[in-house]
């Protein structure tokens, strides 16, 4: 079954399905579709989760043991499958299938991807997934589309914006659909009815903090350590979810983590960076010049373990998202000691 984003909250009412594929690039709805998943399955008595990374060397006899292991603390589990360029190759593809093939009853699998093209979706291991459970592909919402998205949202909320309101927010964010969530989100703390003018909505940005989590990220490109610091403090000091920012560094990191695989492969720079703004390619084409593909792959593996301590996992996530946006920036966190 293949569903669209907003569709999927009336499949989970009426229960889950084994198997769910969330593919994309867009991290703001991506994220809100596997949180949905994962806290139906919480409300359905699937009290254990196991993520699983899909990394080079990976071992998909995992996959299977896991789907058959028998859980000491719970009865059900939802099992997370993190796939983040979509080709699970030749054993990943078998693996899938023979899991697909009978899939356990205790058992929901959760398939997070990228983005998948035309081709990768006409594969096996993809038309078995859409044949046992649901596929959903997470689309970018454009320029044209994104006032409408924001008063979808803002009316969600409970908040009436009146015509112009939602087209100005969406000149602020840039088409930034985080940025546009959490401007909802600071509008519907500071209306005190649920009419949203357009006087209330340049009020709150004029009045949002300069520290914002967009800011952070180009001033880490740039390699500005004080200012990333004094940004960084100040995000933490406004109570700022780390599981947000941690959301933009990351798609930052995968979106330059591309640029620099095909830069690698011998794509010049301008080419790589045509759909960069404009104004971003100065902090762009320096952390292109910082870092390699490889090294950008390292950096979107620490980014992976950040969600998973914002999520619950023990260790400080605040920590880790500093040492993370210092290596951006291009600080070594460990200098080599010298030995006499």
């Amino acid at each position: 079954m293949n569903l669209r984003a907003e569709q999927l909250a009336t499949q989970l009412k009426k229960g889950l399905a084994p198997v769910y594929l969330i593919s994309g690039d867009e991290p703001l709805q991506q994220g809100e579709a596997c949180d949905a998943i994962r806290r139906a399955a919480r409300e359905q008595g699937f009290g254990e989760r196991q993520v699983m990374h899909v990394e080079a060397g990976f071992d998909w006899n995992a996959l299977l043991a896991e789907a058959n292991a028998l859980s000491l603390f719970a009865e059900q589990k939802l099992i997370e499958l993190r796939i983040p360029n979509g080709k699970p190759g030749t054993e990943g593809s078998k693996a899938l299938l023979a899991y697909l093939e009978r899939p356990p009853e205790d058992t929901v699998l959760l398939i997070i991807s990228g983005k998948l093209d035309k081709k990768a979706q006409q594969v096996k291991w993809y038309k078995a997934v859409e044949r046992a459970g649901v596929t959903v592909q997470v689309w970018p919402v454009d320029a044209q589309q994104m006032p409408g998205w924001i008063e979808q949202r803002l009316r969600a909320r409970g908040l009436q914006p009146e015509p112009g309101a939602a087209t100005l927010l969406a000149e602020r964010v840039e088409g930034n659909l985080l940025a546009a969530a959490q401007e909802v989100e600071k509008l519907v703390l500071s209306c005190d009815g649920d009419a949203l003018s357009v006087e209330q909505v340049e009020e709150a940005v004029a009045n949002s903090a300069r520290f914002d989590v967009f800011g952070l990220v180009d001033t880490a490109l740039l390699g500005d350590v004080p200012h990333l610091m004094r940004m960084f403090d100040g995000l933490r000091a406004e109570g700022v979810e780390p599981l947000g920012v941690q959301w933009v560094l990351a798609r930052e990191i995968r979106s330059l983590a591309e640029m620099a695989a095909q830069m690698q492969a011998g794509a010049p720079m301008d080419r790589v960076m045509a759909r960069v703004w404009g104004k971003r390619k100065g902090p762009v084409r320096a952390a292109l010049q910082r870092h390699n593909a490889a090294r950008w792959q390292q950096l979107l593996r620490r980014a992976a373990r950040v969600e998973r301590l914002a999520k619950g996992a023990p260790g400080n996530a605040w920590d880790e998202l500093l040492q993370l946006c210092l290596l951006m920036a291009g600080v070594p966190l460990f200098r080599p000691v010298a030995v006499v």
